[in-house]
Formats: C-alpha cells, structure tokens, sequence
C-alpha cells in the first residue's frame, strides 16, 4: 500500500491531468519510445512553439483522468510509453506530431487523440493533420464570400445600367 504522501502526489496528478482534458480543444496520445534526447529536445520547441503543452504521462493517472473526464476511448491505447500533448487549436498538434511520425521511421507514433471531446483513432488524427489550420479556412471562407459577393455587384451593376439605357 503506498504511503500517504505518494497517494496524495498522485491525486494531484490526475487532478491536474483532468483538467487539462476537460479544458483543451483537442489531445494527441502518442508512443515516444525510440527517440533520442535531441529529438525530443527539437521536438519540444515546436510544439511549444504552436502552444502545444507535451508532457510525459503515466498511463494508469492518465486512464483514471480519462474515465472521470469522459474520455474511457482513449484508455485502451494507453500501453507502453505514452506522452499527451494538449492545445487550445484544433489542428497544431496533430500536424506538428504526425509530421513527426512520418519522420521517424516507426520510432515515433501516434496513439490516439480527440478533440472537443470527440476520440479519434490514428487514422483520424492523420486525417485531422492534413486539414488546414483555422486561420487558412478563414481566408479561404473569406476569398469565396468575397468573390460571390462581387459577382453579385456585378450583376447588380449590369442591371442598373441596362435599365438606365
């Protein structure tokens, strides 16, 4: 039976982990194993340089956070190493981790993630990698509004100037 204070650091920690599930937009859980300190090193500097928070975790704290938080898909791909990278942006971890994978030759892999709650398999996190960050959808909703808009000034003008012929 471990001691109290071990007990109590423990709690903290799941504590601790739990709200950072329940407060971040999207989570990817990946296997670490393999890679070097230098990478990990680089590897760490982008993601916080997205603001990406990347922590090494537990796997039995961060199942008991993830069951208590909601989140019980992610718990079966908890094995092995596992580190959590946590982000108030959709996509930037799952494009800064999977660019990663690619890189690694199997050193490196992506477990699971979610997000706003929704657990995705590798697949989907893949998936999610590949879309667009959220400021490049907004330029293009912006550029298409834009040019329906001024097909709609066009046409206006070409009516109000054949009605004034």
């Amino acid at each position: 039976m471990p001691s109290e204070k071990i007990l109590m650091g423990k709690q903290q920690v799941v504590a601790g982990l739990k709200d950072k599930l329940s407060s971040a937009v999207s989570v990817v859980i990946v296997d670490y194993k393999g890679i070097t300190v230098a990478q990990d090193t680089a590897l760490r500097k982008e993601l916080r340089e997205a603001g990406v928070e990347y922590t090494v975790v537990k796997n039995t704290l961060l199942a008991i956070a993830a069951k208590e938080v909601g989140l019980e898909g992610i718990v079966p791909s908890l094995k092995g190493t596992t580190a959590l990278a946590v982000s108030n942006d959709h996509v930037a971890a799952a494009k800064i981790l999977c660019k990663y994978a690619d890189n690694s030759k199997g050193k490196f892999n992506v477990k699971c993630g979610y997000v706003e709650g929704k657990v995705l398999d590798t697949d989907g996190v893949k998936a999610l990698a590949k879309l667009p960050s959220r400021e490049v959808l907004l330029t293009q909703l912006l550029f298409a509004l834009n040019g329906n808009l001024r097909g709609l000034a066009v046409a206006l003008n070409a009516i109000a100037e054949k009605q004034s012929a």
